[in-house]
């Protein structure tokens, strides 16, 4: 129950550098702009409360070497008042800091989606073949809330941190330059081993999301096929291979904590160390009279003051690290190719006669013409406006493949598909799309009421409640849909994540209805009856004729009731159109038409009978 991992490919380990980590995360100005101004607000708090701390060393210097060493206590309490007032204003500038970036975070977040979501229904259908769903999930939900709390915490911290410790590192040395030049020494450790930590944590990083995809592939599977695993038992083979799968993020994720403790301890171990070389050389500083008490206390004071400031850039970095990370899959996906997109200059077809042309088509899935050959090779066929064709041929000849080309959810590798004489790759997408409606065997609802999913397609009756509600009828009577009246709200009943509540049967029905309703030029069926009863099926090609009189219609036939339907027949073999005519002058001219048909009709006999079994 798993699906085959799409990791985008990466730069070799050498190439991710620091700057290729500020590069990375540099691509999110365009979504951060917006915010800056509040962002730097955030930073300016951050620093001024950083500022206060420090100060509040410099106080107790004077309060030491002043009051305290002369004994004068109608100085002390005018300082602890000092320290106070410094106190509540570092408060203050913190709480100021969380005011001004929590919103704008959640505002980049937002935008950071909404574009995700555009690009994700942009992207061609070959795209999302590749692309496991939980890949898309993960990185819609978790990498782009990574992306929030850095934006609006790391960020901000690791920026007014950093500056705060050169300010720090920078008093120290102008307070006593040997202890100062003690606690610069120390921290060369922490930069070396910052450097390896991050080129260790990043590839950890992105490894860990990519298996936190996978694994929320293999949940989102599960759920969707729980009918078939529960029908064959296979409920404890689906929960190995997924524990197989969190046991390999578990580890992955040992690893990033280990990565993390590791840098931790140099954060600790280091300070701790300058600290007691400091006190020691301040000490002996003391008694030989280089350094006055106030000043010792001060100096310590201010260290212990950046103590937090230099701890912090342990998480800071594991933070930013997996920022970079989650900035890097998000643009995973806006940086995929899109084939399929609008002509530079569009063509508009104000009144489509509905004449659909294959001339010379060739298809195939994957660009390797040695390895893959064309599924489709070379075919040629014309539906003149208002004409239904039935497209025939052996499972696996490629009838689907040729439907899908006519909305370009593929792209022909070779010849062209036109509507009235126009190749539809000059079309804009959403133009041909409203003129050229599809209802596929596999019938997708979505989790909305029963309304909106028939008229998914009729935009323009939005503001049109009663020519929405005679739309809807319509295209339920003639798609025998008239159950959804039973249904507890009828029409405005919810029908569950992709329509699991309702049978495959009605499934089928309301699709066929959605592409009724949206009352294209021509109208593609992908085999939409499959899951009808014969006397169902019946009822819906009758209510059909009524709408193909005055539509274009392609229909991919896998009954000879279905083809019965069609004013001719074209029969695909071996990636062409071989045969094109009635029913009946097929049968007398094409063995092999005949042979399918045959092949269709056996097909149905078992069908009925697996049928009459179950009654």
């Amino acid at each position: 129950m798993t699906s085959e991992p799409a990791h985008p490919p990466r730069p070799p380990a050498d190439e991710e550098s620091r700057v290729s980590t500020l590069h990375a995360l540099g691509r999110l100005y365009p979504y951060a702009r917006p915010a800056l101004p509040r962002i730097g607000l955030g930073m300016l708090a951050a620093l001024l409360a950083g500022l206060v701390a420090l100060a509040i060393p410099q106080v107790l210097q004077r309060l030491v070497d002043g009051p305290l060493s002369h004994r004068d206590p109608s100085q002390i309490w005018p300082a602890v008042s000092i320290v106070l007032g410094l106190g509540v204003l570092e408060a203050i500038m913190i709480a100021l800091r969380r005011w001004f970036v929590l919103t704008p975070g959640t505002h980049i977040e937002a935008d950071m989606r909404g574009a995700l979501y555009a690009r994700l229904q942009d992207l061609p259908v070959t795209f999302h073949d590749r692309w496991p769903s939980g890949q898309l999930l993960s990185r819609a939900v978790s990498d782009l809330n990574l992306i929030r709390r850095w934006v609006s915490f790391g960020l901000v911290l690791i920026v007014v941190n950093l500056l705060t410790i050169v300010i720090g590192v920078a008093i120290l040395v102008s307070m006593n330059w040997i202890l100062g030049l003690i606690f610069v020494a120390c921290s060369i450790p922490l930069f070396v081993y910052g450097y390896v930590f991050e080129n260790k944590y990043s590839s950890i990083a992105r490894r860990s999301q990519d298996q936190a995809g996978d694994l929320a592939t293999a949940v989102e599977e599960s759920v969707h096929g729980i009918r078939v695993l529960k029908a064959f038992g296979r409920g404890s083979f689906a929960l190995k291979n997924f524990t197989a799968q969190a046991e390999t993020l578990r580890g992955t994720e040992i690893a990033k904590a280990k990565a993390i403790a590791g840098i931790w301890l140099w954060l600790l171990l280091v300070p701790d160390v300058a600290f007691a070389l400091g006190l020691v050389a301040g000490v002996w500083l003391t008694s030989q009279g280089q350094l006055s008490t106030g000043e010792l206390v001060a100096f310590f004071a201010t260290a212990t003051v950046l103590r937090f400031p230099v701890e912090s850039i342990g998480f800071l970095l594991s933070m930013t690290f997996d920022a970079r990370t989650a900035t890097d899959r998000f643009f995973d996906v806006m940086d995929a190719p899109n084939s399929i997109t609008d002509p530079a200059a569009p063509i508009v077809l104000d009144a489509p006669r509905g004449r659909l042309a294959f001339e010379d088509v060739h298809f195939r899935y994957f660009d390797s013409p040695e390895r893959f050959p064309d599924l489709l090779n070379g075919v040629d066929l014309v539906l003149e406006p208002g004409e239904t064709m039935a497209l025939v041929g052996l499972t696996g000849s490629g009838k689907s493949t040729l439907t899908a080309l006519t909305t370009r959810l593929y792209d022909v590798t070779g010849g062209r598909v036109t509507l009235d004489g126009v190749d539809v790759r000059d079309l804009p997408r959403d133009d041909l799309r409203r003129h050229l409606a599809m209802a596929f065997e596999d019938a997708t609802l979505f989790s909305a009421s029963v309304r909106d999913n028939v008229l998914l397609g009729r935009e323009d009756l939005a503001d049109a409640p009663e020519a929405a509600d005679a739309a809807l009828e319509q295209a339920l009577q003639i798609a025998q849909a008239g159950f959804v009246h039973d249904l507890p709200d009828g029409v405005d009943t919810l029908v569950g994540e992709e329509g699991m509540s309702l049978s495959g049967g009605q499934r089928q029905r309301l699709a066929l209805a959605r592409a009724v309703a949206a009352r294209p030029k021509v109208l593609i069926l992908d085999d939409p009856l499959s899951a009808l009863d014969v006397n169902t099926e019946s009822l819906v090609e009758r209510a059909l004729r009524e709408v193909l009189v005055s539509t274009t219609a392609l229909i991919v036939a896998h009954r000879p009731s279905t083809v019965m339907l069609a004013d001719r027949v074209a029969l695909l073999q071996d990636g062409r159109i071989t045969v094109v005519g009635t029913h009946a002058e097929l049968l007398r001219t094409s063995a092999h038409y005949t042979f399918v048909i045959s092949s269709l009709e056996d097909e149905e006999r078992r069908e009925n009978a697996r049928a009459e079994e179950k009654l």
